[in-house]
């Protein structure tokens, strides 16, 4: 496949561990980079989505006590406004 030239940052200590692993496997260090991303693709599944725990109160099928009050009475009992 078609391959493309990038530069990436990686740790000094990493860099060495991988250049002295392509020299005793006798791999370019380009392959090595390149299984290793590929080892790490290969074995991720997308993470769980975040379900948040339902903490609802009251019957939820009751009539809303606060749907019947206007935007002012509303902002009234949220601020504690008399």
């Amino acid at each position: 496949g078609s391959s493309v030239k990038t530069t990436i940052e990686i740790q000094d200590e990493l860099m060495v561990r991988a250049k002295r692993h392509a020299r005793r496997s006798g791999q370019p260090f380009r392959t090595v980079v390149e299984d290793g991303l590929r080892l790490v693709l290969n074995q991720s599944s997308p993470p769980d989505s975040y379900r948040l725990a339902d903490c609802s109160v009251g019957d939820p099928d009751a009539a809303d006590p606060l749907e019947q009050l206007s935007w002012q009475d509303l902002r009234a009992r949220v601020y504690g406004e008399p």
